[in-house]
Parts: structure tokens; sequence; C-alpha cells
């Protein structure tokens, strides 16, 4: 068997969907996106193609190694994700190859199914407490939402009060037994993330999120020594390599790569395995299309540390176009109790609507995510 064409198609809301064809009729579908740099990784991924075309689609760690160590300069945003895309697709053609789903192919299940959480809020949240009574309602046992707006680097101690009070009214609407993660979206810079580490305490959330852009390491280590509460990360990370120094510091208690972002599964199977090792969680980011999610399941149906899944149904991204729309069975994702049965059909156990993507993509999207600026004209961090 041999790959002889990859497509692309550029599908709202702000996806980007690759389509790997065999020679015997078998495809692959994989999500290479970096979001608001779609145009950016669509023309890596038609670079790389040179490196596939022709190639047996089982031999998907060579390939891996050949698409990663093959050209001088590796590593980054574009580059991984361009892979990443690729090496989904690739799992799922050698799953329809063997009838098998990728799980089995990476060993087999530990779990059945995961619990997910859903977003509440939009970029400047507002309105939380009823947002996760009514996801609570759905069915989820636990939400994530945008901790904050634009700060600065040293902010009004009113800003502090805003976040503390949103965040206290979603654990008052919710109760003690629901997870509550506050994404700090890089947002807060070390002196302001100090304060509400300290301030954020009381309400025992399941985890503060990038508390600081993850280039910030060392400020890792000192917000590691201001309160209990887990602090995650990851998703600005691509490769085992960016989350070996991560690990190796003792600064993190979960990590979340993110499978169209960091290599693909071949490349996060092996950090959460290493994550393994240093006795931190993993919680598998994605706030993405159907495609990255099922990958993300067939992951974490064989990571032991897995545990709780991010997922983009009813995001405030996803405008023009919804997680399921672009698939022939829709249940396919199957919730139930804030769990979601990990898919067990072949490869990545998702069939893809291709007329609806096809349509889709001759409308295109050109998402961006806003510029932010503070009050004084400079840029803040979105």
């Amino acid at each position: 068997m041999k790959i002889t064409e990859l497509q692309l198609y550029k599908v709202a809301p702000r996806w980007l969907f690759l389509k790997l064809t065999t020679d015997e009729g078998l495809i692959g579908w994989g999500e290479p996106i970096v979001e608001g740099r779609a145009n950016t990784v669509a023309a890596a991924v038609q670079e790389l193609g040179s490196y596939i075309i022709g190639r047996d689609p089982d031999n998907i760690e060579d390939i891996w190694q050949v698409l990663y160590r093959g050209g001088f300069y590796r590593g980054g945003p574009i580059l991984m994700s361009a892979i990443a895309g690729i090496d989904q697709a690739l799992w799922d053609i050698k799953g329809k190859r063997y009838n098998a789903s990728v799980s089995q192919l990476l060993g087999g299940l530990v779990r059945k199914k995961i619990q997910v959480y859903a977003w509440i809020g939009g970029d400047e949240p507002s309105e939380v407490a009823q947002a996760a009574q009514q996801r609570s309602s759905q069915g989820y046992k636990a939400v994530k939402m945008n901790a904050s707006a634009q700060l600065h680097y040293i902010d009004s101690p009113i800003k502090i009060d805003q976040i503390v009070d949103r965040i206290g009214s979603v654990r008052a609407s919710v109760g003690k037994d629901f997870g509550i993660a506050a994404d700090f979206h890089g947002r807060v810079h070390r002196g302001m993330a100090k304060v509400l580490f300290k301030e954020l305490e009381p309400f025992q959330l399941m985890f503060i999120e990038e508390p600081v852009l993850s280039e910030h390491l060392e400020a890792y280590k000192e917000l590691a020594h201001h309160g209990t509460t887990p602090i995650a990360m990851g998703e600005r990370l691509y490769s085992r390599w960016d989350f070996k120094r991560v690990l190796g510091e003792g600064v993190v208690d979960v990590i979340q790569p993110d499978i169209s972002h960091a290599g693909g599964i071949t490349e996060t199977r092996k950090i959460c395995a290493m994550a393994e090792a240093y006795d931190v969680a993993v919680a598998i980011h994605c706030p993405l299309g159907p495609i990255a999610l099922a990958a993300s399941l067939q992951v974490d149906a064989c990571a032991a540390n897995a545990f709780i899944q991010e997922q983009s149904l009813g995001i405030h991204y996803n405008v023009g176009g919804e997680l399921t729309d672009y698939l022939l069975r829709p249940d396919v994702f199957h919730y139930v109790d804030g769990y979601v049965d990990i898919p067990s059909g072949p490869g990545l156990g998702l069939e893809i609507r291709e007329e609806a993507v096809a349509e889709a993509a001759r409308k295109g999207h050109e998402w961006k995510n806003p510029v932010w600026r503070r009050p004084d004209g400079s840029v803040a961090e979105w």
C-alpha cells in the first residue's frame, strides 16, 4: 500500500482537515491546525507532502522521524502541527487497514470512557454561574472558564476582586462535587499571578491553567509555593523535548499536550508516558474539531494518567461550524453523566461526511484571535 494523495480543507469555525488517500482506496483523516494560522500550517503540510507520497502508511514511526529530523530546523507550532495532522491520518489508515481502533494498536484500553469538561463564558466571561448550572443540568461534572480578561503586569485590586467574585459565583452555583478549572490563558503576569493563587485557594479548583506563559518556567517554580491548587500547562509546548524540561523541574501537576500541535498521536503518547514517570496527570488540550477529539480519545484510552478530556461542543469559538457537523454518525461522541465513550471503530473511530467538508471548504474561514490593547495602548495577552 502507498500514499498517493493529500488534500486539505479549511472549514468553519477555525479548523483545517487533512485527507490522505492510498492506492488501495483507504482514507485517513487528520487535523493539522494552529488556530489563526491555518494557511501557514496548510503550506507546511503541502511542503512535507513530498516526504510521504509513495510511502507505505504502515511505517508511522519512521515517517514521523523523517518529518521531524529530515529538516535541519525543527519543532515549533507550525511544523509540529503539520506533522501532527499527517500522523493522525496515518494512524487512521492503519486502524482501517487492520480493522482495529488506534487505541488497540497502541496497546489496548485502560478505560472505556473518560470524563470531559465543557467551556463556560467566553473570552471576557460573564454570567458564568448560570452557564455552569446549565452545564451541570446537561450532565457535565466539570467546566473550564477564562478566569480574567486583559490584565496589566501589575493591575488594580478591583480586577482581582472581579476574578475572585466570578469564580466564587461558579463554585456557589454548582457546589463542591464539581470540577472547576480556571484558565489564565497566559494573560496574567508573575506579580498578579502570585496574588491570584492566594485568593483562589478557598475555591478548591480542579486546576489553574497557564497561570503565566509557558516560557516563564522560573515563574512556575515560584507559583508552586503560593498555594496547593494543581497547576496545568502544555498547550503551547510542541514535543517531548519541550515537556522534558517542564517535567524535570517538577513545577506542574497536569500537562496538557494538544494532539494537533504536539506531533500527533505518536508524540502525544510518548509525552503521556514521560509524564507518568513523574507522577503527573494528563488532560489533553482540545478546543478543536472532531478529528482532533477522536485522536485525543484514542490516546486517553491507553494513557493511565489521563483523567479528563477537553472538548469543544458548544464552545464560544464555534461560530459557523460545530463539532458534529462533519460526521456521518454524530453519536460517535456518546456523552453520558459527564463522560464520553472511547470510539471503538477502526482507526480514529469516526466517519467523516465528506460532502459537508467539501462544501464548508468552499466557504473557508479567516479566523484570527483578537488583538487586545490595554487602556494605555500597549498590547495585552489574549
